[in-house]
């Protein structure tokens, strides 16, 4: 029997090192504002990655990214949109949404990277 992960900032640490494996630069950690949270910003070159992580057990009842609702993409993408009007250096970099999904038990996990996860509508 494998070791479940405990918490959301297990996952977003397996993201955020996966991540940094594939050229991303972390921005900021747990990002929360007025308007929502973003679990992991970084920096993909000229482009600004707003991440959210998702960790299932198990895709009995789907994949850890399939819980990620039209709604929930409306709360990020106003979040990220206050972030760049609050954070002068974001003025010329573009942005994307990127979703990390982690499914399994240690030491089995599988970690799916989606990049331009979404968009906004």
């Amino acid at each position: 029997m494998g070791k479940s992960i405990d918490t959301g900032n297990q996952a977003e640490e397996l993201a955020k090192d996966y991540l940094r494996t594939q050229g991303l630069r972390l921005v900021e950690r747990q990002y929360r504002s007025k308007v929502g949270e973003i679990d992991l910003i970084m920096q993909d070159q000229q482009t600004l990655v707003f991440v959210e992580v998702r960790y299932r057990q198990t895709d009995e009842f789907g994949s850890p990214e399939e819980t990620i609702t039209r709604a929930k993409q409306r709360r990020l993408i106003r979040t990220a949109l206050f972030y760049q009007q609050t954070h002068d250096f974001t003025e010329n970099l573009s942005s994307r949404f990127d979703v990390v999904a982690i499914l399994g038990s240690k030491p089995n996990l599988k970690i799916t990277w989606i990049p331009d996860a979404f968009g906004v509508q």
